[in-house]
């Protein structure tokens, strides 16, 4: 049976862990050349995949590697802005440079990537974009100022760029998990408090994966513009 994304390229951010990582081993055992930035990768390649150094808040960066996979692999079919950090504070506590870090890396980093690329996807005329949000890019939660506003900020330029792009024939998604079990939670330690989901309840990776694969390889009439996960019983404030 042919890979579903046999002869693609595929743009993840934030491909060294976490969702990033199970995103981009998801699409390449699809078939795509995977192109994988992250602030902890060094430039390289192995068998379809390509390896870039990047730090996506950093527009300077993000346009040299742009240019690189232009120059080397085309224009990317696929292009992941999954790329983010996470941080729960009280308001009191979070620094003005908290605030800033989680807009930058969660906000600014998606539309330095989306602005590089999507122009070219459009020129075309076909393409994929797909932003990793979050619950928080629809519900509130206490101690998410920063984590909150910079996920609200995903939904609303998603949705902005969803009508740009209507008559393109560039599609996008927004896939918006609630808790996934990776190492962003290392410093929070759910398990030890009260009102959290346990670790051991939470989503996968490698569900989130699935959802993009889902999305990226449906017919190209259908679009699928958003797709909501939550662990099953999930309970959260409305």
């Amino acid at each position: 049976m042919t890979a579903p994304l046999a002869g693609k390229v595929a743009l993840v951010t934030g491909a060294s862990r976490g969702i990033g990582l199970a995103v981009s081993d998801e699409l390449r055992a699809a078939g795509a050349h995977v192109v994988r930035l992250a602030r902890s990768l060094t430039d390289g390649a192995a068998d379809r995949q390509s390896d870039f150094h990047c730090d996506v808040t950093d527009a300077a960066q993000v346009d040299r590697v742009v240019g690189r996979v232009l120059e080397d692999l085309g224009v990317p079919h696929i292009v992941v802005n999954n790329a983010g950090v996470f941080f729960i504070k009280p308001l009191e506590e979070t620094t003005p440079a908290d605030f800033a870090h989680a807009i930058g890396v969660n906000l600014v980093g998606p539309f330095l990537v989306a602005r590089a690329l999507v122009p070219h996807l459009v020129k075309r005329g076909s393409g994929h974009l797909v932003t990793i949000g979050s619950i928080s890019d629809h519900r509130s939660f206490s101690g998410s100022a920063a984590y909150g506003a910079s996920k609200f900020g995903v939904r609303g330029m998603h949705e902005s760029i969803v009508v740009e792009l209507g008559k393109t024939g560039v599609r996008t998604t927004l896939v918006s998990p609630g808790p996934v079990d990776t190492d962003i939670w290392d410093p929070i330690d759910p398990d030890s408090k009260s009102g959290f989901t346990k670790r051991k309840d939470m989503l996968r990776a490698e569900d989130v994966a699935e959802a993009v694969l889902f999305a990226v390889t449906r017919p190209e009439r259908t679009a699928i513009t958003e797709i909501r996960l939550l662990p099953t019983g999930y309970s959260a404030r409305s």
